[in-house]
């Protein structure tokens, strides 16, 4: 486990490395891994972590009709895609792909995950964003508002992957409350725990990395 104080260090040098820039930056962060075979699905990572604190509102869609749909609504996310809208988007590929990359996080009512599958299925998969299903009569409010403040990790089956932890906005407290939460989320999903991290960096958009372990 890394110490808190050394997390600190790490963003400390980060921040005052980075050149001055005009515009709010990400931090982030970079894992490599190392005795690990990516090639066994059990010993890849896929997990959505809720950050302490907020970095950045995710955009969230949402897909279905009727009652979901309003509750998405009240809940304030980004896009709602009613079955018709799926289907046509099944032959619009580019558009489709657009969707995909653009929102972080997809729900949809389990009556249309047939049609997910088979229109969205082929842009959405491969991204890690095949929706989260919602039965009937689940209230969705919780679901967006725990998801605004998450990111999702997945390395398929690469030794390595970035996430952002905050932004230069953020005070160095609250970067390093996210990078732990991170690291202890990432550890307790190796089989090795921390053996099976190689090194962790962490830099602004712009600015150089910082080796943390």
């Amino acid at each position: 486990m890394v110490e808190i104080t050394q997390i600190l260090k790490a963003v400390s040098a980060a921040i005052e490395q980075a050149p001055e820039r005009k515009f709010r930056e990400s931090v982030d962060i970079t894992v490599n891994l190392k005795n690990i075979d990516m090639a066994q699905p059990k010993n890849r990572i896929d997990a959505t972590i809720l950050l302490p604190e907020s970095a950045g509102t995710k955009r969230i869609a949402v897909l279905g009709k009727g009652d979901i749909t309003s509750q998405a609504k009240e809940s304030g996310v980004d896009l709602i895609i009613g079955p018709e809208e799926i289907e046509r988007l099944g032959g619009a590929p580019r558009e489709a792909r657009l969707v995909a990359c653009e929102y972080d996080f997809f729900l949809a009512e389990t009556a249309v995950m047939p049609l997910v599958g088979r229109y969205l299925g082929p842009r959405l998969g491969p991204r890690g964003k095949m929706p989260m299903p919602i039965p009937p009569g689940q209230d969705i409010r919780p679901i967006v508002e725990r998801l605004r403040g998450s990111i999702r990790i997945r390395t398929k089956d690469k030794m390595s992957f970035s996430t952002k932890v905050g932004t230069t906005e953020m005070s160095p407290d609250q970067l390093v409350e996210n990078i732990n939460a991170v690291l202890r989320r990432v550890e307790s999903t190796l089989e090795q725990g921390s053996q099976n991290i190689r090194s962790v960096y962490v830099k602004t958009t712009m600015g150089p990395a910082v080796r943390l372990i």
